[in-house]
């Protein structure tokens, strides 16, 4: 159970620190299973079960990808984080360093993001 790997007692934890536990576990949890499943499917020498492995993988992988939108929805840090380093084109370090103070104020991350994808969502938070 993931209330197991608090190092703070749960009652001195506010709400916002124990969702954002609760997602930061299960987002380890489903990023093992990922990483359980392909290598079960690499060793697998009927591809019967290698098919249904890798199909479990990618399932778990849209697990993962549901937490990190729920992490991206409900905490500025990782908002922050993803929106300077996800869907970008530049090398990640490069980004990095632009992102740091002193950097080109992350003009090299937007000149190198992806915008040929023909469609925007625009944003999912409300104003």
């Amino acid at each position: 159970m993931s209330s197991e790997t608090l190092h703070i007692p749960r009652e001195k934890l506010s709400l916002e620190a124990r969702l954002l536990h609760y997602a930061i576990v299960s987002l380890q949890e489903e990023l093992d299973a990922v990483d359980w499943y392909r290598q079960r499917a690499d060793d697998s020498d009927d591809e019967a079960l290698k098919g249904v492995l890798l199909h479990n993988m990618r399932e778990e992988m849209e697990h993962a990808a549901m937490l990190m939108e729920w992490l991206r929805r409900n905490n500025a840090d990782f908002a922050r984080t993803f929106e300077t380093y996800l869907f970008t084109e530049a090398p990640i370090t490069a980004i990095e360093t632009a992102a740091e103070p002193g950097g080109d104020n992350g003009q090299h991350r937007d000149a190198q993001r992806r915008d040929d994808l023909g469609f925007t969502i625009g944003p999912l938070r409300g104003k």
